[in-house]
This record gives C-alpha cells, structure tokens and sequence, in this order.
C-alpha cells in the first residue's frame, strides 16, 4: 500500500474521531471557544513535546516561519472565523458547508500548474464524485426564510480560498524539505495565540471546567494527529488535492456513526450519499 494511502486512511479515522468528539461536546454544552481551543492548543503541546524527545530543531529559516504565521493567520484563524459566520447566516448552513469544501477541486488542479504535482483521469473522477455526493449527506431541509443578509456567499468564499491556500501553503512548505511536525508545531501554537489574543479582547469569561477536561483534551488528541495526517498527507501524495478528498469523505462516517451513538438523522438520501461518498474513496485508492 502506498504511503499517502495509508495516510489518507488515517485521516479519515482521526477525523472521524474529532468531529464525533465535537458533536458529543454540543451535548454536554462545552462553549465553542474551548472547543476551538481544544482543537489547536493541545496539539501545540503534544506536537512541540514530540519534537523535544525527538531531538528535533526548531529551528527553521525566518522566511519560512513568517509565511506559516500569515498562514496561521489568513487561512486557518480566519478561514476559520469566515466558516462559522457563513454557517450562522446562510439560508441551509449545508449550502455553506458544500462551497467551502469543494477547495478539493482548486487545490488538485493549482497543485499540477503550481508543483507539477500529478492528477489522473481516475482521481479526477473520484474527487468530483466526492463533492457531489457529500451534497447529498451536507444539505438538510432546515432552511430559514426571508433571509436578506447575502453576506454568507463571501463568507463562504473566503472560507474557500481560505483552506485553498492553506493546503498550497503547506504543500510548499514540506516540498522545502521543512519536518512535518516542527510545521504543525508552529501552525498549531500561532493559531493558539491568536485565539487567545481573540478571547482577551472579548474578555470572555470561558473557563476550561473540570467537567470540560476529559472531552478537551480528547479533541487534542484528536485533532494532532489528524492534522498530522493531513501535513504527511501533503508530503507523501501525488497531489495534495487526493489528501482534501480523503479529508472531505470523512464526512460519510461522520454522518453514519453520529446516526448511530446520538441519533441524528440519516434517511435515505444521506444513506445514498455515504454510498457514494464510499465508492468514490475506493476508487480514488485503487
């Protein structure tokens, strides 16, 4: 088995973790800044301690620590921040959610002009699949009417581009010859900053309670190796586009285990679009 396949495979299951630990921390009403704060601080922790036992330097040239703190910055925090807006304002928050995860497609095909990176007629078929039927599971029938404010269609597409040039962004950075983890480290810790910078200004009285501990701490757990996974992913497959598709069918075993352990709806379309999702992946990885 080939190695970004592997990887692929290990995204999908950590993926599959972290949001399953995000949906069981709506239920126990975990805030959303602790839950965001689980999702890049413990992985700063745990990343830079793996690099101290290792022995790895944190040193890397100036350059390329400015570039993934305007990455930090311009494509997670606030790819991010648009994300969450787009999803609050939008008529069907899946219509959002469809948009923003199609960068699948601008970043495969930018990866051949930009890297030179490889992209077959098979894996293009697979990756559009992907999207289309990750629609089918993404887009409900909640959908609130009279809406007015337009403003989540640039939300949304900033959102895109956002993630767009953040997995160019990474790309570039592990083809310099850069460690995987010492990028994930620095990725992880200025984005941590920013979102304490972010609750210090909104003098947030969020507090990490004890009951809170257990779940947080799981997200971290979580979330460092699925964004391990994606940063190998990027280094390790023939285009960086095959890693976001991989990324993205996560969400057919998302929607099938959160059916199963909270009860969330899965009728038959969304069963139909998990399928799909499925079928599209196996051809992707054969």
């Amino acid at each position: 088995m080939e190695k970004w396949i592997s990887v692929s495979i290990g995204l999908i299951v950590s993926s599959v973790a972290l949001y399953l630990f995000v949906r069981k921390s709506k239920d126990v009403k975990v805030p959303v800044d602790i839950q965001n704060f689980g999702m890049f601080l413990p992985p700063a922790i745990f990343v830079g301690l793996y690099n101290l036992l290792q022995k790895k330097s944190f040193e890397i040239p100036l350059l390329y620590l400015a570039i993934i703190g305007f990455a930090a910055f311009f494509f997670s925090w606030l790819g991010n921040i648009a994300s969450l807006k787009a999803l609050k304002k939008a008529p069907n928050p899946g219509y959002s959610l469809v948009i923003s995860k199609s960068y699948v497609l601008m970043t495969s095909i930018l990866s051949v002009w930009i890297f030179g990176s490889s992209l077959t007629m098979k894996a293009i078929i697979a990756i559009v699949l992907i999207v289309a039927f990750s629609t089918m599971i993404i887009i409900d029938k909640r959908k609130n009417h009279d809406v007015k404010d337009n403003s989540w269609i640039w939300l949304t597409f900033g959102a895109f581009l956002a993630w767009s040039f953040l997995a160019l962004t990474l790309k570039h950075l592990t083809n310099q010859g850069l460690e995987s983890t010492v990028i994930l480290f620095y990725l992880m810790l200025f984005v941590s900053v920013l979102i304490s910078v972010q609750l210090a200004l909104k003098r947030s009285k969020v507090q990490l309670k004890k009951n809170y501990l257990p779940l947080f701490l799981s997200m971290g757990i979580a979330s460092t190796f699925f964004n391990l996974f994606i940063i190998l992913g990027y280094q390790y497959a023939p285009n960086p586009g095959y890693i976001n598709a991989a990324n993205a069918g996560s969400i057919a075993l998302v929607t099938i285990f959160s059916a199963l352990l909270f009860k969330d709806e899965l009728n038959p379309k969304k069963v139909f679009g998990v399928l799909g999702v499925i079928g599209s992946l196996v051809l992707l990885f054969i």
